[in-house]
């Protein structure tokens, strides 16, 4: 089973993040949809990981040192784009526990959502922030980009025998998993204090909906399987351990709109619901 979601868009030139998300969707578009996600995946065309894996790595380090404020999907960006539902989520997580952030983000690329907000978390007490990826993206990630703050790992195990992790962050990664429900369900599992989803894609039906997404060559010539959840699905599978605390809007993305979907986030908590 595929855990990870691909990165597949190429590495472009810092420019303002409106035109940037523009040209993100400009030319991206979703196909089906399709009654399986083995049928989806017969009609993707594949990508090639290693060359993905270049040029997020050669973004990332930009953005480490201080010559681009962060990338996302190997998209460098001029200026800090803090999602503030996720920064409100990270905090109150930390002021629930003396200060202390403990994140797994999984499927968390090189590090995307932790240089997104660091300056803002870095006034926190403590924070450990433990990506759990592909074993590739792993060794470039301890190779080039690990220090005392962010860590690398191949599995949720591997992230357990180490840290006792906060809070959970899934950002973009869900729809693209071959079994999204087991994955969840595995790391609902682990009794965090909060559990965080961003730019997940949903639908208002009773049913999940695969597709094959193509990004364009452009950008990056690839395909591959997708789905858009049913929102209530969805909440009926995290609501079965956790409390909804907030939802919200995420980034607006044309290609959605035209098959009835688009990103949202949530926050579910332990404790009395709000």
């Amino acid at each position: 089973m595929s855990y990870f979601r691909p990165f597949v868009r190429n590495w472009i030139p810092p420019v303002m993040r409106s035109w940037v998300q523009h040209l993100r969707s400009r030319g991206i578009c979703f196909e089906g949809e399709f009654p399986t996600w083995e049928a989806a995946c017969a009609r993707c065309t594949g990508y090639s990981a290693e060359d993905i894996l270049a040029k997020v790595l050669a973004a990332t380090l930009q953005v480490k040192q201080g010559t681009a404020a962060f990338e996302r999907d190997s998209v460098l960006f001029e200026e800090i784009e803090y999602v503030w539902p996720v920064v409100a989520g990270l905090t109150a997580v930390a002021a629930r526990n003396a200060g202390t952030l403990n994140v797994l983000d999984f499927g968390g690329a090189l590090g995307s959502s932790y240089f997104q907000h660091l300056r803002l978390l870095s006034t926190l007490p403590s924070v450990r922030w433990n990506i759990v990826e592909q074993p590739h993206y792993v060794e470039a990630g301890q190779a080039f980009i690990q220090d005392k703050q962010l860590r690398f790992y191949t599995s949720i195990e591997e992230c357990l025998a180490e840290n006792r992790p906060n809070v959970i962050l899934l950002s973009s990664v869900l729809q693209y998993l071959a079994e999204p429900a087991e994955t969840f369900r595995t790391l609902l599992d682990m009794g965090t204090d909060s559990v965080i989803l961003d730019r997940t894609i949903i639908n208002c039906s009773m049913s999940d909906r695969i597709y094959v997404q193509h990004v364009p060559s452009f950008i990056y010539s690839a395909s591959y399987p997708c789905r858009s959840f049913s929102e209530s699905s969805l909440l009926t599978l995290a609501c079965a351990k956790y409390h909804l605390t907030a939802d919200f809007q995420s980034i607006s993305f044309p290609a959605l709109e035209r098959i009835k979907s688009h990103f949202k986030g949530y926050i579910f908590s332990q404790g009395a619901a709000t």
